[in-house]
């Protein structure tokens, strides 16, 4: 069994002393609405741009998880002022001359990817940054690659490209380089982020196709609303940015359409009807690429101009194969939900998944057949085949990763007896998920 990595959890983290969830199925339709959590890739992204422009901007939204709390406390630790209360957050913005201090980051991937460029356009400044043991084994050489061909003065302090790490304030001289996006489209959002404080423009040549482009929009257009001065094709082969500080702005984040997935997938399965309140089709957040999925296998969404609707079916349709490659995120709720249905389901292009907090796809094949189901395991997908889950003796391990925690509790509304350890992993990115599972009528169990 993975042990999880205690000092990655922050204050904000629900279940610290409960070491299982057991959860039970349903005895009545699921019909209800529930309100969900902002989303974690704005809001990051939001709080990052905030403290690089200068004067006072207002979140609203916010989501209160693991990586907002290790983001909030490095950014305080670098002086920059934040206030949370309730649903709003001020931050008073420094224009990225940071005070040097050692940073903790948690298992914040967007942490990791985007603090990098912010810290490496101060002049001045000395950091050192520590992560998470499973943040620690993720690969983050290809953007300090591109961070000192601009001129930034980057050194690792343990295993060579990886974390931990330390910086020295040189600025960034801009310039032309070329980036993968094959396996992190974070990379270039980490370096997108940075560029419009460079000296002169910076022009990124991306190489190869971008793993979710979707992901690389948000960045864009939040950099755009920021007052950022960038160009770039719709295909992402070139981007320039020009060097233009970002403005303090008054931002409403969106719900997180990852989070909502769990719960319009919850219905579908359980030939129930869930309401999305906050969350609308026009989001540009790529995880809800699902409601085209979620009817493939005969459910009924209802696109609002306010929310969200799904109704389930009394058998899901299966027996076709699907990119997940720009939902990438969603494969996991997907293969959790596959075995329902009336025929394999295959998934493709997502190999990049092996590398997150988990090898997501060798996690979900060992947990669906310790289940009793079939699965054939390949290098970039799954294919999951009807059946009917069954009850381990011991409880199935989340690796300390929100998405297979969150993806398996789906199993375990059909099955009785399904219980997961480690469920405050959750806490990533939706520190209430069982909690409003309970709202809406599943049992659940903490030990």
């Amino acid at each position: 069994m993975t042990r999880f990595d205690e000092n990655a959890r922050s204050p904000w983290t629900p279940l610290h002393d409960v070491k299982t969830v057991e959860l039970f199925p349903l005895n009545q339709r699921l019909d209800g609405s529930i309100t969900l959590p902002g989303s974690k890739s704005l809001t990051n992204r939001a709080l990052i741009i905030s403290a690089l422009a200068n004067g006072d901007s207002m979140l609203t939204g916010m989501l209160k998880s693991d990586d907002t709390y290790w983001c909030i406390q490095a950014l305080k630790r670098l002086g920059v002022q934040i206030n949370v209360q309730g649903e709003t957050t001020s931050i008073r913005g420094i224009g990225g001359q940071w005070k040097s201090s050692s940073l903790y980051i948690g298992a914040a991937g967007t942490l990791a990817r985007f603090l990098l460029g912010a810290l490496a356009i101060s002049r001045s400044g000395n950091w050192e940054i520590e992560a998470s043991q499973s943040m620690s084994k993720r690969p983050i050489e290809p953007l300090v690659g591109v961070l000192r061909e601009l001129g930034a003065t980057i050194h690792y302090l343990r295993r060579e490209g990886f974390y931990p790490l330390s910086i020295h304030g040189n600025g960034l001289a801009g310039g032309t380089v070329r980036l993968s996006g094959q396996m992190s489209s974070q990379y270039i959002s980490g370096l997108l982020i940075a560029a419009p404080y460079a000296d002169t423009p910076v022009t990124i040549t991306v190489q190869g196709n971008i793993v979710q482009h979707s992901y690389v929009f948000l960045t864009l257009h939040l950099m755009k609303t920021f007052g950022a001065n960038v160009e770039y094709d719709q295909q992402l082969q070139t981007i320039i940015v020009q060097p233009t500080p970002y403005t303090c702005q008054d931002i409403d984040l969106e719900a997180d359409a990852s989070t909502a997935c769990y719960f319009l997938a919850l219905a579908a399965l359980t030939k129930g009807r869930i309401r999305l309140n906050n969350l609308t089709a026009s989001t540009t957040q790529p995880d809800l690429h699902m409601l085209t999925v979620f009817e493939k296998m005969g459910c009924t969404v209802t696109r609002g101009s306010s929310f969200i609707e799904l109704e389930g079916v009394s058998q899901l349709k299966g027996g076709f194969q699907i990119s997940m490659n720009e939902m990438s995120d969603q494969a996991l709720t997907l293969a959790a939900i596959a075995p329902f249905a009336d025929g394999p389901i295959t998934i493709t292009d997502v190999e990049h998944i092996r590398y997150h907090e988990s090898d997501r796809i060798a996690v979900i094949c060992e947990a669906l057949t310790r289940l009793g189901i079939q699965v054939d395991e390949f290098e970039d997908g799954l294919t999951v085949y009807p059946g009917t889950p069954k009850p381990t003796l011991h409880p199935l391990s989340t690796y300390d990763d929100h998405r297979v925690a969150m993806s398996l509790s789906l199993i375990g509304t059909k099955v009785k007896g399904l219980r997961l350890n480690d469920p405050g992993c959750v806490a990533k990115t939706c520190p209430s998920y069982f909690q409003l599972l309970e709202q809406l009528g599943i049992q659940v169990h903490y030990q």
